[in-house]
């Protein structure tokens, strides 16, 4: 068997822990200690979480939408293959080195997604950006931390806190939605988006290619 490499590791700002950027053949993991937070293996879900926001924003024009958490870069790409060439998309990213391996070892797996004019880079935290935000996107697409249950830093939590939820709804424009990856199930969540004012559509996708375990996206629509 192909063993496990590290290439580079990375400090999470704000006392956050620390990212460990793997690699195995052609395989890539980004782990936050012993959590494997994300897998070039295993994405389904992830372009699930653009692909389930794109159909539902295919009849408008000029579409904004913010993605919180680059990852691996899965949840961009298949935004901008199902977004018009009139849409932005603003990708928000509190580790720099994230967007740093994108363009170096991921450089194949990244591909031209960060050179496309419809893509800005936010570098810092997107509950900041969500909160200095009004009416200003029609998708906030999240996969940050692991969901609602945050592994890799407890700031995260407040993303998905009742008072966070009411400022997702605030920065989103009328029939906005917001979109959310989870590795589980939560219905205490899905009743707190319920609170939030959200109306409230729960969504399961497999992790790889219709196989593996089953992730949970949220759709909430703001009426």
């Amino acid at each position: 068997m192909i063993p496990w490499v590290q290439l580079d590791t990375a400090a999470v700002p704000d006392n956050g822990g620390t990212l460990t950027l793997m690699r195995r053949g052609e395989e890539f993991s980004i782990r936050a200690g012993s959590v494997v937070l994300m897998s070039s293996r295993m994405s389904s879900s992830e372009i699930a979480l653009a692909d389930v926001a794109c159909e539902r924003l295919r009849a408008r024009k000029n579409s904004r939408v913010l993605i919180g958490g680059y990852g691996m870069g899965f949840t961009l790409r298949a935004a901008l293959a199902g977004l018009g060439a009139d849409a932005e998309i603003v990708v928000a990213e509190l580790v720099p080195a994230v967007i740093a391996w994108a363009k170096g070892p991921m450089a194949e797996l990244t591909g031209e997604s960060l050179n496309d004019p419809r893509v800005s880079i936010h570098e810092g935290d997107v509950a900041k950006l969500i909160a200095s935000s009004r009416g200003e996107f029609d998708a906030i697409l999240l996969d940050v931390d692991n969901g609602p249950d945050s592994v890799s830093r407890d700031a995260n939590d407040r993303l998905y806190k009742l008072n966070g939820l009411h400022a997702a709804r605030m920065a989103l424009k009328s029939k906005g939605l917001l979109a959310i990856w989870s590795a589980a199930p939560s219905a205490a969540f899905t009743t707190r988006l319920g609170q939030a004012g959200f109306q409230v559509e729960e969504i399961k996708a497999r992790a790889n290619k219709g196989r593996g375990v089953r992730h949970i996206i949220w759709v909430a629509t703001k009426p």
